[in-house]
């Protein structure tokens, strides 16, 4: 039975986990031989908590097999690249650790997470046949995969989302004000500009591209003179879905799942078709728009352009979401007790001296702006 729907990241650091105790034995082999052979050792202190060599061994080895399963560079680069990047690796544990404890000193969020995760499972159990969790864990276990582990992942994974989103996002996206968003959607009222569409879909399948390009041009003609643009549709469009030409159920229109006309943020299509619409008004038809497997001819039913404070919202506190996480993660740091042990020191210290003076720099900088008047 295979687990499809449990995260990368937990089965990563399953196997990661199997693969130590594979190699368990011919460490204690080396050690009889009276070969040191180094199992587990503190690397860092991060306040009450202790970084381990072996968490710090598992990042390496997801860190190394998306570098050589993903990215397709050799086995030699990958381990020169886990190498540099060190440091990087274990300031970014040092920041897990410090979100984890944060989320254990927010009220109710433990209760919450587990919560979560145990719908999680079950929502995996439900979707691989099973009924309980008891057969659940015992068709991992037969696995070699211990239903404990997937739930500490899983843990770590929501608890440190969930701090995140609370501290940081929740806070940006609640405490913007109602001129910050006005401001925003005026410069970037092209991000919020949405159609609903019918489309005429020309396919290049055994017919040359200026064969179909030029009845592509002939149809936007026709639909620019006053022909309907859905009888048009019914009679030349040749998208198919399950062996059956759509235009005939719904006369070129675009349509969600309920039948519905469907909204499109023109700043979330193709290029190549935001631009050949965006100037377009209600009723307009496009020219004949490339596509990999044809042409494209849309005609915009309706345009919306209209201020939306949520949409707006969203998109201007996503926008702010990465720097104020990363000015969050250097106010924990910056609080934290954070001490490297001996053998690690001249990997670590560096990168925290570092992050001591940035932090010094921005703090002196926001001193020095002027307070606005009250």
């Amino acid at each position: 039975m295979a687990f499809k729907n449990i995260p990368a990241r937990a089965w990563s650091f399953l196997l990661a986990a199997v693969a130590l105790m594979l190699l368990a034995a011919p460490a204690a082999n080396a050690q009889e031989e009276g070969v040191a052979v180094v199992l587990d050792e503190p690397v860092v202190q991060v306040n009450n908590d202790v970084i381990l060599l072996s968490t710090l061994r598992r990042e390496n080895r997801e860190f190394r097999e998306v570098l050589v399963k993903q990215r397709g560079i050799s086995e030699q680069e990958a381990d020169a690249q886990v190498a540099q990047k060190q440091p990087e690796i274990i300031f970014s544990l040092i920041n897990e650790s410090l979100v984890m404890q944060k989320g254990k000193d927010i009220p109710r969020m433990t209760d919450d997470i587990e919560a979560e995760v145990n719908r999680e499972i079950l929502r995996v159990a439900n979707r691989e046949g099973i009924k309980t969790i008891e057969e659940l864990e015992a068709a991992m276990r037969a696995e070699g995969v211990l239903l404990s582990d997937i739930r500490e992942t899983l843990r770590r994974q929501y608890t440190q989302q969930a701090v995140l989103q609370r501290e940081v996002d929740a806070k940006i996206y609640y405490g913007l004000t109602d001129a910050e968003l006005r401001k925003y959607y005026d410069a970037n009222r092209a991000r919020f500009q949405s159609v609903t569409l019918s489309e005429i879909f020309l396919s290049l399948a055994g017919r040359s591209e200026a064969e179909v390009q030029a009845k592509a041009k002939n149809l936007v003609g026709l639909a620019r003179g006053g022909s309907d643009f859905g009888e048009l549709a019914v009679k030349n469009s040749e998208r198919e879905r399950g062996g059956v030409r759509l235009a005939e159920k719904n006369k070129g229109r675009l349509e969600d799942e309920d039948g519905k006309p469907k909204w499109f943020l023109i700043a979330d299509l193709q290029t190549n078709i935001s631009a050949g619409i965006k100037d377009l008004k209600a009723g307009g038809v496009s020219e004949p728009i490339k596509v990999d497997e044809g042409y494209l001819i849309l005609r915009v039913n309706e345009r919306d352009d209209a201020f939306k404070e949520n949409q707006v919202r969203g998109a201007l506190a996503q926008e702010r979401v990465p720097k104020e996480r990363e000015a969050y993660l250097r106010t924990l740091r910056s609080e934290a007790y954070i001490k490297p042990a001996q053998n690690y020191k001249d990997v670590i210290q560096p990168l925290l001296e570092k992050d001591k003076a940035e932090t010094a720099n921005k703090q002196e900088a926001q001193s020095k702006k002027p307070k606005d008047k009250k």
